[in-house]
């Protein structure tokens, strides 16, 4: 079970590698991306599924690691979730910004506005999230280097 750990943390890792990169790439460019998302949510269900993988072990007693690996093993989770909460204030971030009361507000203006506001709503989402990949790809490496050094 310890080989299936590594391998799905080889997983999470380049999942979350592409993700940053790609992300990074779309924010700069101001560029919605399907693939993007779709990365970034198989990179957190191989996450969960990881951490779930190595709650199994630690309870059936494997011991092939430091307690930094612990902590580095599920602050990725820690810091996914920060990072939805950040995505959903997004919308309300920016309207706020603008001075609109809610989305209907949004309605309201003329056409071009609406998809100024919608592009502003995207890309700051893109961006919270990219920078939540780009900060787990850095722990699940640490938690790999944590692992190893045992």
């Amino acid at each position: 079970m310890p080989t299936v750990h590594l391998i799905l943390g080889v997983l999470v890792l380049g999942l979350f590698v592409a993700a940053s990169a790609l992300g990074a790439w779309r924010w700069y460019r101001v560029e919605s991306s399907s693939a993007f998302w779709l990365l970034l949510r198989t990179g957190q269900v191989a996450l969960v599924a990881q951490a779930a993988l190595g709650g199994v072990l630690l309870a059936t007693g494997h011991r092939g690691y430091d307690d930094l690996h612990l902590v580095y093993g599920l602050l990725p989770l820690a810091v996914s979730f920060v990072a939805e909460q950040l995505r959903v204030a997004a919308a309300d971030t920016v309207l706020d910004a603008r001075g609109l009361d809610s989305a209907k507000a949004v309605g309201k203006l003329p056409g071009a506005e609406q998809r100024s506001v919608v592009v502003a709503i995207v890309r700051r989402e893109l961006g919270v999230m990219t920078l939540a990949a780009l900060t787990i790809t850095g722990l699940v490496v640490r938690a790999a280097f944590v692992s190893s050094a045992v």
